[in-house]
């Protein structure tokens, strides 16, 4: 089993309110960038449906020099209509984020959770701060420092 130290939150990109499918990020991931499988191991789409991506087991290809110990979940969205940054994360799929966060810190009590923009600092995904969510719904800081 992989050590995993990091659950690294990101969003798909995609203008908001734009239905787009796990198996669309898998096709953009597989055959537009060549790799072997989508990048992230989960995918909360509009309806707040979980979609499993890439297994658990195997790294991921989300966060540059951090996949191998970390589990990336993307939830669609993440934009405005001009595709600009925007929290657009709808209520259905921030209570699969706050479940799915409980369930990996409770499987992986060391693990930090961190948005990608604080692993790769020219990037605005996940398109809110993720320190700041953690404070509001109750979870401990994910300071990468202590890493």
């Amino acid at each position: 089993m992989r050590k995993i130290d990091k659950i690294v939150l990101h969003c798909s990109a995609t203008r908001e309110g734009q239905d787009i499918k796990t198996s669309t990020i898998k096709k953009w991931h597989v055959e537009d960038n060549g790799w072997a499988d989508i990048g992230y191991h989960l995918v909360i789409e509009l309806d707040g449906n979980v979609e499993r991506g890439r297994p658990i087991e195997k790294s991921g290809a989300h966060a540059r020099g951090h996949n191998s110990t970390s589990i990336g979940i993307c939830y669609v969205g993440g934009c405005d209509k001009h595709l600009q940054p925007k929290n657009t994360m709808r209520r259905a799929q921030e209570l699969s984020l706050i479940r799915l966060v409980r369930h990996f810190l409770n499987e992986y009590p060391n693990a930090k959770v961190v948005g990608h923009n604080e692993l790769d600092s020219g990037k605005a995904c996940p398109s809110f701060n993720v320190q700041k969510w953690l404070e509001e719904n109750g979870f401990p800081h994910g300071d990468i420092t202590k890493n």
